[in-house]
C-alpha cells in the first residue's frame, strides 16, 4: 500500500475492531475519540481480545477529538451510532477536501445517503459490516466471533472511478486481514444485514440474552421467524432484489452458526442504559412497513415493549 492516510472515527465496537486491524498493519492510521477513550487510547494504546486474532494492542499514529489536529484524510471509516451521525459528520469536516473517501460502517438502510446531504464532499461509498465486537468498560474490545466482513458498492453510480475507489478500499481492508466484498448491488447486500438485525437486535433486546439463550427459548425461537417474515415482505413491497428464501437463511444462520455468547449492540445499550437504535431497527422498518402497507403486528409489538424500556 501506498502512505494513504486512514482515520477510524468512532472507537467502539465496530470502530474499536477496524481500528485495531487497520492500526496493527498501516502506520499511518488516526482516531477520532473522545472523552475518556481518548484519554485510555492515548496512555495505554486500543487494546483487543479477538476470537480470531487473539490480543492486540495498537497505537494510531494520532489520536484526538480535533479534526483540525488530524488533518485531511485519504479513508475516512465512520462507526457511529445513528443517532450520533448528524454531529459527526459536521465534526469530520476539516477532514475531508474533494478526493477523500468515507466509509460508513454503521446499522440500518438509507446510511449513506445522510451522510452524504450532512457533508456534500468526498466520495462517500455504500457500505456495511458483519461483526459481533463490542467495548468494554476499560474501552478495550471484544471481538466475539470468527469473522468480520465488509461489503462496499456505490448505488448512485457505477464506472471506471467508481470501480477504483471500490477495489482500493478493497486492497487496504484485506490487507488489514478483513474480508471485503466488492457488491453490484449493494441496496440489497444492505437489506440482507437490515433485515437480521430487525430480527436479531430486537429478540436479544427484548429478551436481555445471548444466542445461546435466544435457542433454548422456544417462544423467542417462534417470534425471531415472525420478525424476519414481517422483514422479509417489507423489503420485497419495496422491490430489494433479495432471494425467495432469505428469512430461512437467516434463521438457519441464527440457529447454527452464531456464536452463542454474542448478542447486539441495541441488548447492549438498553442493559447499561444508554442511548440506543431501536429507531434504526424497529421504528425505521415500521416508518416503511406503513408507507407500503405492509402488516408488522410482531415488529410493532417488541418495539412498543422496548419503547418502555429505553
Amino acid at each position: 500500500m501506498d502512505n494513504s492516510k486512514i482515520c477510524v472515527v468512532g472507537l467502539g465496537g465496530v470502530g474499536g475492531y477496524i481500528g485495531c486491524m487497520l492500526a496493527k498493519h498501516f502506520s499511518n492510521v488516526y482516531f477520532l475519540a473522545r472523552g475518556k477513550r481518548l484519554e485510555s487510547i492515548k496512555n495505554n494504546g486500543l487494546k483487543l481480545y479477538s476470537n480470531l486474532h487473539g490480543e492486540l494492542n495498537v497505537h494510531p499514529k494520532l489520536a484526538s477529538d480535533s479534526a483540525d489536529e488530524i488533518g485531511i484524510m485519504d479513508y475516512i471509516f465512520i462507526c457511529v451510532k445513528n443517532f450520533s451521525l448528524e454531529e459527526v459528520c459536521k465534526q469530520i469536516k476539516p477532514m475531508i477536501n474533494e478526493n477523500t473517501v468515507i466509509i460508513p460502517l454503521m446499522n440500518g438502510v438509507g446510511v449513506s445517503e445522510k451522510v452524504r446531504k450532512f457533508i456534500n464532499d468526498g466520495q462517500v461509498v455504500d457500505s456495511l459490516i458483519y461483526v459481533v465486537s463490542g467495548a468494554e468498560k476499560d474501552f478495550s474490545i471484544h471481538h466475539a466471533s470468527s469473522y468480520c466482513k465488509i461489503h462496499i458498492g456505490y448505488g448512485l453510480e457505477n464506472n471506471d472511478e467508481v470501480e477504483n475507489v471500490l477495489i482500493r478500499i478493497q486492497k487496504i481492508l484485506q490487507e488489514a486481514e478483513i474480508i471485503c466484498k466488492i457488491e453490484k448491488d449493494i441496496e440489497a447486500a444492505i437489506w440482507r444485514k437490515y433485515i437480521l438485525n430487525c430480527a436479531y437486535n430486537v429478540i436479544t433486546a427484548y429478551y436481555n440474552a445471548t444466542t445461546a439463550e435466544i435457542i433454548k427459548n422456544d417462544e423467542a425461537v417462534k417470534q425471531t421467524k415472525i420478525l424476519l417474515k414481517e422483514s422479509c415482505a417489507v423489503a420485497r413491497k419495496l422491490k430489494i432484489n433479495i432471494s425467495d428464501d432469505l428469512e430461512e437463511e437467516h434463521f438457519y444462520h441464527l440457529m447454527h452458526n452464531q456464536a452463542g455468547e454474542s448478542t447486539s449492540s441495541l441488548k447492549r445499550d438498553i442493559e447499561a442504559g444508554r442511548q440506543n437504535e431501536l429507531e434504526v431497527f424497529s421504528g425505521k422498518l415500521i416508518e416503511l412497513a406503513l408507507k407500503c402497507q405492509v402488516e408488522v403486528p410482531m415488529s410493532q409489538f417488541f418495539y412498543n415493549e422496548l419503547k418502555k424500556k429505553s
